[in-house]
């Protein structure tokens, strides 16, 4: 039997309602720290903002120091992203779905939308761009044992040359080739995400089921030819990855 501190009490009811008390009190500290991003709610039809009222009310304003230098950064603001984007409800009822208006891989629609990220490197954890172009990193090398796809050219979903490729981008923390530099006939260099490519060592081209050869020309450049930023990053992945639904017309459709 458990030892009586007060009659009818024990110090297991006591230690149940204190884990009681500490977990309401946990979640109410949890349901108020994530709105910190993304509240008020916005009503989908009328765009009024939905008040939060009681005390699952947003936190109090709190600041957070960057890594490596990059500044400060304060949450939350009290404002909101601006909505502007080429597409249309299909019906006017909260849960819509939407269809472009325009060029959905350019304009970043549905699987091919991103988000306004850093307009800086992602970094290590010694505050060194994580991700670089082979040519610039002495360090590294590709085994010989694998196929090396430099010079190979790569051809899109419709099997039609789309470019060559010039170099690799390698993450210097996982060892892994993030992403294949290629020139396109333009004379634009883009990058293409390596893991949406097969790499054919025999017949020495690069194949990629994302998109086709002609949508190359429009994808996402670098600002700076030696680095690519967190948002360069996301608008590339965003834009081969959409091509798998907006690539052609028959890919939007349903399958049955």
């Amino acid at each position: 039997m458990s030892p009586v501190l007060v009659g009818g009490i024990d110090v297991a009811l006591l230690c149940f309602l204190a884990f009681f008390v500490f977990f309401i009190g946990l979640v109410i500290y949890l349901r108020r720290e994530d709105r910190r991003e993304g509240y008020p709610l916005e009503h989908e039809i009328t765009g009024r903002l939905q008040p939060i009222d009681g005390f699952l009310q947003t936190a109090p304003q709190k600041s957070f120091r960057l890594p490596h230098g990059h500044g400060v950064v304060t949450a939350p603001t009290g404002g909101r992203d601006p909505l502007d984007f080429p597409a249309r409800r299909v019906e006017n009822f909260p849960g819509a779905p939407y269809v472009p208006t325009g060029n959905p891989l350019v304009d970043g629609v549905g699987p091919a939308a991103w988000c306004k990220r850093a307009k800086r490197p992602d970094l290590d954890w010694e505050g060194r761009p994580r991700i670089l172009p082979l040519r610039l990193l002495n360090d590294f090398s590709i085994d010989p044992n694998d196929p090396d796809p430099r010079g190979f050219t790569i051809f899109g979903a419709d099997e039609e040359p789309a470019g060559k490729v010039t170099d690799v981008w390698v993450d210097r923390t996982d060892h892994l080739i993030r992403y294949l530099e290629v020139l396109l006939p333009s004379g634009r260099t883009i990058l293409v995400p390596m893991f949406q490519t097969v790499v054919l060592r025999d017949a020495g081209q690069v194949q990629t089921d994302a998109l086709l050869a002609a949508q190359f020309a429009d994808a996402p450049g670098l600002a700076n030819p030696d680095q690519v930023t967190l948002e360069e990053e996301d608008r590339i992945q965003a834009y081969f990855g959409g091509g798998y639904l907006y690539a052609t017309p028959e890919r939007s459709e349903p399958l049955l």
